[in-house]
């Protein structure tokens, strides 16, 4: 299986919106991303508007040749948005008005009564639908429940103890994101995997047997700065297909 990369481009938009003008432009950025090799574009539109705002949803739509992925709370607003733009894919995700950005995965397992229906929703309206979890037994049987099409694991945890642990809680990280990967394929879910992911610790999970595409974000952008988009969306494609 070809481990494919999705480029978030949250980050294009979040410089734009430091200043309040059009530039730089997270469409332009797509455009370039899958150029590059990119196999998808996810952008998270936050119920705060922090940095993703409606136009640039419409305008993604429009644009993007590859895939779609769009990031939402499960908010009822915001599947509208979902419906109103009809991306590929639709990721639900936790949000908080204090963070900067994702966190922590989505608690589907204490959520799952609330999560039937938007899930539903979204999925009589032909957008496939997946959840952005901890690497949990639980959290996988509950998105299996709730009749997600695929997972996003949160791989928060792994990229901190890259830079922060030890060998062993490297090795127990990717050891959960291997057996929950097995798992959520056992029970016909696709797999994604993002979150803290970058150009050094990447590799290790894009050679988990099982996990369909990387999501990235950050790291690429911050690259970008220095190289360009298309050199920076090359090299992650060279690591995670190497």
């Amino acid at each position: 299986m070809t481990v494919k990369l999705g480029f978030n481009v949250d980050h294009i938009a979040t410089i734009r919106e430091a200043r309040k003008i059009c530039e730089p432009d997270p469409i332009a950025a797509a455009v370039l991303a899958e150029l590059a090799g990119a196999a998808g574009i996810t952008m998270h539109l936050r119920e705060d508007k922090q940095h993703i705002q409606d136009r640039d949803v419409q305008l993604l739509r429009r644009t993007v040749t590859t895939k779609m992925n769009l990031e939402i709370s499960a908010a009822q607003e915001m599947v509208q948005v979902a419906i109103n733009n009809q991306p590929d894919t639709v990721t639900l995700v936790p949000e908080t008005h204090t963070e900067l950005s994702t966190e922590d995965g989505l608690n589907v397992a204490a959520k799952a009564n609330d999560l039937i229906k938007p899930v539903m929703t979204l999925k009589n309206n032909d957008i496939s639908v997946g959840v952005f979890i901890d690497a949990e037994t639980e959290q996988v049987k509950a998105a299996k429940k709730i009749g997600a099409d695929f997972v996003e694991f949160n791989t928060g945890k792994y990229a901190t103890s890259c830079t922060l642990g030890s060998a062993e809680e490297v090795e127990r990280e990717i050891s959960a994101l291997e057996d929950m990967t097995v798992l959520a394929r056992k029970y016909g879910l696709k797999v994604k995997a993002g979150r803290g992911l970058n150009y050094r610790n990447v590799a290790a999970i894009a050679a988990i047997e099982g996990i369909d595409e990387i999501i990235v974000g950050h790291s690429i952008v911050s690259k970008a700065v220095m190289v360009g988009i298309d050199r920076a969306v090359r090299d992650m494609v060279d690591l995670i297909k190497g």
